[in-house]
């Protein structure tokens, strides 16, 4: 049987890696943490546009390697449309592997995480600004939309969040 995946994507600092572990724990699978946050915590210099390309191939390194030990479903802290938009964002453009690998890879639903959640300060994270947080969740959105894969958005408290991410893993079932 084949195992589903399940994208948890949207700005910094609204909830992500927190949706995904509980999730995952409600789903008794496994969960990918973000790389790039492992990675930057080990740099020990600022990180340059090649840094992103490594970021890219250890997220997907570690998603392959989770997905054969998951319990029906993975649940993905990022996938690599979010190194495409920090790329783009930073640098002006994109690495061709990243974006050959996003038209490769497939998941079956995506999370889109609203805004409604307090930004927490954090060294590795750049867009604090209230206008930048929707100017990349609308990018996110766009993604999402553009992705005909079904996706939620989700908003609310932990608690409602959660909930609004099981119902809509059941109803890929």
């Amino acid at each position: 049987m084949s195992i589903k995946k399940i994208v948890v994507i949207g700005p910094e600092s609204t909830g992500k890696s927190t949706l995904s572990e509980q999730l995952a724990g409600e789903l008794q699978t496994l969960w990918v943490p973000e790389y790039g946050r492992q990675y930057l915590e080990g740099l020990g210099r600022e990180y340059n546009q090649d840094d992103l390309l490594q970021i890219a191939k250890g997220q997907i390194e570690q998603e392959d390697a989770l997905a054969a030990k998951a319990n029906r479903f993975l649940i993905c802290d990022t996938d690599l449309h979010v190194v495409k938009v920090w790329s783009e964002s930073k640098y002006g453009r994109c690495h061709k592997w990243i974006l050959e690998e996003i038209a490769k890879r497939t998941y079956d639903l995506y999370l889109l995480t609203y805004i409604d959640v307090l930004w927490e300060d954090d060294p590795l994270r750049e867009h604090p600004e209230e206008g930048q947080r929707h100017y990349f969740y609308n990018i996110y959105r766009d993604i999402v939309q553009q992705s005909s894969l079904p996706w939620i958005d989700v908003r609310g408290d932990m608690h409602e969040r959660l909930t609004l991410a099981k119902d809509a893993v059941q109803k890929l079932l």
